[in-house]
């Protein structure tokens, strides 16, 4: 279901969401919204292992971890009032500092997760056609952006090739250290020469097809705006409404 909605109302739809719960300072409302876009994503896409393990265990856990890491700096004369959990010596942690890191991990967790429901079921390509014929934003920038964008992998790609070359030549082998140092700095001329080589013709490719040439351009492929983006986008926006005015975080 998700594939069918246009990536600017998937963009558009957990926005007000995700603002709120930066001014949020509760435990529920987040978990609430983290909810949401959990169901939206389990049902609205199909989801892979590794997504499910990010869903399912990375993102509960990393916001456990951040939640309690930050829940030892809180001021303790602001949470003295609660139950002590832990005391060493003079230090003590108090109930209140573990529910106000909770609670900031959970905002970070919701946030992640509304953010997911555009990442996960949005390409980069989709995204550029849709904010240059949508929002009108000019397609120099949309593409030479998407075209940076694409130079990461192919770095990722170049850098294996240069590691197993490396490897086949027995170039800077050995353990330590030094021997990293030295590998990582063998790397570093032919990444960038391949890097100038790869910008090369892409620059040439663009001035070939007449890019920035012209004001407007022809698109092979249009991505309207439809009717069941606008759907999704309101019903989403109802939903948060009634999450936050029921539980309003930021009390009276």
């Amino acid at each position: 279901m998700l594939g069918r909605i246009g990536p600017l109302a998937k963009l558009a739809a957990p926005l007000p969401a995700m603002v709120a719960l930066v001014f949020s300072r509760d435990l529920v409302t987040p978990l609430v919204f983290l909810a949401l876009a959990y169901l939206v994503i389990l049902t609205g896409t199909r989801v892979s292992v590794r997504v499910a393990a990010l869903l399912l265990l990375g993102i509960p856990i990393g916001a456990s971890a951040i939640g309690l890491s930050l829940g030892l700096w809180v001021d303790r004369d602001l949470v003295d009032g609660t139950a002590p959990i832990l005391s060493v010596g003079s230090w003590t942690l108090y109930s209140g500092a573990v529910e106000v890191g909770l609670a900031t991990g959970a905002r970070l967790a919701a946030i992640l997760a509304l953010g997911l429901i555009a990442g996960l079921t949005t390409t980069g390509p989709d995204l550029v056609r849709a904010t240059v014929q949508q929002l009108r934003v000019p397609y120099r920038i949309g593409y030479a952006a998407l075209a940076a964008i694409r130079f990461v992998p192919r770095f990722g790609y170049e850098l294996e090739v240069i590691r197993q070359a490396h490897r086949v030549r027995g170039a800077h082998g050995g353990r330590g250290p030094f021997a990293a140092i030295a590998r990582w700095a063998g790397y570093v001329v032919p990444l960038l020469a391949g890097a100038i080589r790869h910008a090369e013709r892409v620059a040439l490719a663009m001035d070939a097809r007449a890019f920035g040439a012209h004001r407007d351009r022809t698109e092979r492929y249009l991505l309207p705006w439809r009717a069941r983006d606008t759907v999704f986008m309101l019903v989403f926006w109802a939903v948060s409404a009634v999450v936050l005015t029921a539980l309003f975080p930021w009390g009276v």
